[in-house]
């Protein structure tokens, strides 16, 4: 059987061993071995996000779900809430903030672009009185290419004191996060991404500081009700029935992520979103995210002037059985997306990027063969040689 690779923003191609884990037999969710299992998750886990305080919780849901976990049970009617979107999914935050009763402002940001630390710092400094109560920041934003360097945003929200969400469904596992030292109070992800496992799974981490606002916040809730999820948590269960498969997954991506190293993962995740800019610089192809704010799990370029771009995509899909996401919203028609998270290869990705330029010249666009792949290949062989 031919093997068809997803290079989009999620879900991803699973490794083997992940895929096999979803064909054990079932469990009882209120017996030991899943409290073992469960228990042995949340240890793993808790590095990832990069906390020792936190509570991880792991909900039966999309990233969305945990979004919605996260903005519900934090915010709700009387709350002013600052969202900084850089992209499709930070407006959905908005969206889901504004259906709880929030009073949302937004920090525009143009699309391509990160926070600008400067623009968030005057405008908290401006808010004296402490109306803002909350703040939504994305980690990284599929729909744009665009990771924001969380650090320097994180010193502000702290200096403020109001309460940060953090939405790393794309990021979380992909790149160092240090949800302590930065202060965040709740923080997002999902198994469908950096993971690489299917999706049904979102995880929640909690801060110490958290608890107390969310126990105060009157919203209602029932399937999302992170104070019952903590309940059963002590317990080694889930409130509600898990997908049990997926947690199996899960357990066997961690035992991957282990075995590659963490900061190895971290750097294969750069290095392929290197050699992809590289790649589309190489056949012309503009990127759309801007210098110090490129996303290490998806790389957007613009699509060329007369060129179809989801065409080509059509083409890769049916022909090559390879998948590329295209624009979203006002994006649509506009850019391609290539995401690098997912069991993929160095020859995967050289692959990928042949079957590219073999698209970009059949839609006219001027492309010297092979120049898009030696450019990705240099990447690789730079790495390569660089001592360990």
């Amino acid at each position: 059987m031919s093997k068809n690779l997803l290079f989009i923003p999620g879900p991803v191609t699973v490794a083997p061993a992940v895929l096999a884990a979803t064909a054990q037999q079932m469990v009882d969710h209120r017996g030991p071995r899943f409290k073992e299992l469960l228990d042995g998750l949340v240890a793993r886990l808790k590095p990832i996000f990069g906390t020792t305080i936190a509570d991880v919780l792991i909900l039966g849901a999309s990233g969305t779900g945990g979004l919605e976990a996260a903005v519900g049970n934090m915010f709700g009617p009387g709350d002013t809430i600052l969202a900084c979107p850089v992209g499709v999914f930070g407006q959905r935050i908005i969206g889901i903030a504004q259906a709880f009763g929030c009073s949302v402002e937004v920090l525009a940001t143009p699309w391509g672009s990160g926070v600008d630390p400067e623009a968030l710092r005057a405008r908290l400094a401006a808010d004296t009185a402490k109306k803002i109560t909350g703040v939504l920041l994305t980690h990284n934003e599929t729909s744009t290419g665009v990771q924001n360097d969380m650090a320097p945003l994180a010193e502000i929200t702290r200096a403020h004191g109001a309460y940060v969400v953090v939405d790393s469904v794309s990021g979380l596992a992909a790149s160092e996060f240090r949800m302590d030292e930065w202060g965040f109070d709740v923080v997002v992800t999902a198994s469908q991404k950096a993971l690489a496992v299917p999706p049904g799974l979102a995880m929640v981490a909690v801060a110490p500081r958290a608890w107390k606002k969310i126990e105060a916040n009157a919203s209602p809730r029932f399937y999302f009700d992170l104070v019952k999820a903590r309940e059963f948590a002590t317990l080694g269960q889930t409130p509600w029935t898990p997908p049990v498969s997926i947690v199996y997954a899960l357990d066997a991506a961690l035992d991957l992520f282990t075995d590659e190293g963490p900061a190895n993962v971290w750097r294969r995740h750069a290095r392929y979103a290197q050699a992809i800019r590289a790649a589309c610089t190489a056949l012309g192809l503009e990127l759309f995210s801007q210098e110090g704010s490129h996303s290490v799990t998806v790389v957007a370029a613009k699509v060329p002037a007369g060129v179809d771009g989801d065409a080509i995509r059509k083409t890769l899909r049916e022909e090559r059985g390879l998948t590329l996401g295209g624009g979203q919203k006002e994006l649509k028609g506009k850019i391609i997306r290539i995401g690098t998270m997912g069991d993929l290869s160095q020859t995967d990705i050289l692959g990928m990027l042949g079957a590219l330029e073999l698209g970009l010249l059949d839609a006219g666009h001027p492309v010297q063969i092979g120049t898009g792949a030696k450019a990705a290949l240099e990447v690789f062989l730079k790495e390569s040689a660089v001592p360990a």
